[in-house]
């Protein structure tokens, strides 16, 4: 990555407050909305959303 995040574990390429990938921008990201994010970032946040639907309790 060529950022610095205080909330970045370089050990584990990891998001220490979300505790999931560093994908720069996603929801709960403190750059989301505070930065411009590039097509293959959009792309990777897209592609959470389905992921994140079919987790959520009592959805089938």
């Amino acid at each position: 990555m060529s950022f610095s995040c205080k909330n970045y574990d370089y050990n584990d390429d990891q998001c220490l407050m979300l505790k999931q990938d560093c994908i720069p921008g996603r929801p709960g990201c403190v750059l989301e909305g505070r930065v411009a994010l590039s097509e293959a970032l959009i792309e990777r946040i897209k592609e959470l959303e389905p992921k994140k639907a079919s987790t959520k309790p009592g959805k089938k």
